[in-house]
Order: C-alpha cells, then sequence, then structure tokens
C-alpha cells in the first residue's frame, strides 16, 4: 500500500482469490461532510463535484485542462476541510473559485462571475469588466472614448 499524490487515500494493490486477476482500490478516511451555508441560510453538503461542473460550465471551448479544473476544485476542497465546525459560507467557494480562474482564464472567469454573482443588468457586468481589465479598454467597448 502506498499513499497517493495528494495524501488523502492509500492505494493498495490487490488479487482476487478466486480468478488471480490483480486490481487497484483506493482507500479514503471517512470524516463528517462539511456543510456549506448558503446565501438564503439553508445548509447543504460540500458536493465538490458541484464546483467542478460548474467550472466546466464557465470554461467550455476555452483552452483549460481538466487538470487545471480539478487543480481549482482540489484547492476549494482544502479550504472546506480546514473550516472550523465543518461549515461556511457558499461565498467563500465562490471567491476561491474566481481567485483562481481569474488567473487561468479571463473569458471562464467572467462567465463564472456572471452566473456566482447575478449580475441583474449590464453596467454591473460592465463595472466587473473594469475591475478585471482597468478602464481603458471597458471605456472603448462602451464608446466613451470617441
Amino acid at each position: 500500500s502506498r499513499e497517493s499524490r495528494n495524501g488523502e487515500n492509500i492505494r493498495r494493490r490487490r488479487e482476487c482469490l478466486a480468478c488471480k486477476r490483480r486490481f487497484t482500490s483506493y482507500e479514503r478516511v471517512e470524516e463528517l461532510p462539511a456543510m456549506v451555508i448558503k446565501k438564503d441560510g439553508r445548509r447543504e453538503i460540500f458536493d465538490p463535484q458541484k464546483v467542478l461542473a460548474g467550472l466546466f460550465r464557465a470554461c467550455e471551448k476555452r483552452p483549460v485542462s481538466r487538470r487545471a479544473l480539478e487543480e481549482i476544485v482540489e484547492s476549494v476542497s482544502a479550504m472546506v476541510g480546514e473550516w472550523p465546525d465543518r461549515e461556511g459560507p457558499v461565498e467563500a467557494i465562490g471567491q476561491r473559485v474566481m481567485e483562481r480562474l481569474k488567473d487561468l482564464d479571463k473569458v471562464a472567469y467572467v462567465r463564472f462571475a456572471s452566473v456566482y454573482r447575478k449580475f441583474e443588468d449590464v453596467e454591473a457586468f460592465l463595472d466587473e469588466l473594469r475591475n478585471l481589465l482597468g478602464p481603458g479598454p471597458v471605456a472603448r467597448i462602451r464608446g466613451e472614448d470617441r
């Protein structure tokens, strides 16, 4: 048996006693699930697959590797695992994802932010672009530099 790369799993090579085929199994220590406090106050079990699904949607047709997205999910999962009382706000997850996406792919960042922050109008969207790019490029988009 060996620890996996991330140190959270134990990898074991086994052999079936009946057919003699060898296979690999992975074991993980089972802990109490972490809880996420949603914006409306509900509590929900943290699901890294939901984070990954959101990242896949944001990065659709973008040159971002699956491994890079999995690293973001691992980062978020590690943060969640460190929460006191094993629960924390969903906003912390969204912020961590946006911080990592901002460095990885700006288009994916804007896509994710538009869903996560629920922009109500074009002005809120442009404000986010101003924060991302600075005032010059967004002013040109709106035609303010003419």
